[in-house]
């Protein structure tokens, strides 16, 4: 065990390493692309907040324009990224990296069954844990257990499937193959992904911890702006980087199925 953590850590920061070259070479371009994805995250926000009363068409209309939008600038990011990798050289343009409107279909078909995956994952747990309620175990009990395994069943069914973007802007899979190729691309590399995205989470959970139990609002407000700035778009070149390698390691079947790539 303490073998596989030694080699996980040193597969992270192998990913950071290169996840780091990249950004800096690419610094501009790449924190462009996030600072339009916020930009367009928070003004969607503003503008739902007065047009709430307006037309309920008028309403939904803008909220697909915004959705479609901000998705367009992430697949856009992750496709640019992996055109440097693939590249390897500093003159790689955005505009070159934009996906077809196909794509942004599929990806948001996808995202349909990642968020039915995750309620699937959910529902099973429940229905396995609430049957012991027969066996006179306290109903707060249950509860209790449902929901902390329903979280775990969430985190893990996350990060398992969460790469499917990739698949659909790399190799234009369709939806529900793009879920069952992340699926077959993580197996055995959970805890790996796991390590990396904790890596990642460090300041924002700082930035968390200074806000609420040190009441510190001048260290919280510089980690905030270090998490902006620096470690949001290291984030996202990272777990491109990630999915280049595992794509790059992968020997498994080109068409997978679900059940044999869960565990």
């Amino acid at each position: 065990m303490i073998d596989f953590l030694k080699e996980s850590t040193f597969a992270v920061n192998d990913v950071i390493r290169i996840a780091w070259k990249i950004l800096k070479s690419q610094y501009l371009k790449i924190l462009g692309l996030c600072l339009m994805m916020f930009l367009i995250f928070n003004l969607s926000g503003f503008l739902a907040y007065f047009i709430s009363g307006f037309n309920f068409g008028i309403s939904l209309l803008m909220f697909l324009i915004f959705t479609i939008t901000y998705f367009g600038f992430q697949l856009t990011l992750f496709r640019f990224i992996l055109r440097v990798l693939d590249e390897k050289r500093e003159d790689v343009y955005v505009k070159d990296s934009i996906p077809t409107t196909r794509q942004i279909i599929k990806f948001l078909i996808a995202t349909f069954y990642f968020i039915l995956c995750i309620f699937v994952v959910y529902g099973v747990i429940i229905v396995i844990v609430f049957p012991f309620a027969y066996l006179k175990v306290p109903m707060s009990v249950l509860t209790q257990i449902a929901t902390s395994l329903g979280v775990l069943g969430i985190i893990f069914t996350w990060i398992r499937i969460s790469f499917f973007p990739f698949f659909i802007i790399d190799k234009d899979c369709s939806p529900f193959k793009s879920i069952r190729l992340s699926l077959a691309i993580t197996r055995g590399n959970f805890t790996k992904i796991l390590l990396l995205l904790s890596f990642l989470a460090i300041f924002q959970v700082l930035s968390i911890f200074f806000i609420n139990f040190e009441g510190d609002f001048i260290i919280a407000g510089l980690l905030n702006l270090i998490n902006s700035l620096l470690v949001i778009p290291l984030s996202s070149v990272a777990i491109s980087v990630a999915y280049r390698q595992m794509m790059d390691e992968y020997q498994g079947d080109q068409d997978p199925d679900i059940l044999g790539n869960i565990i």
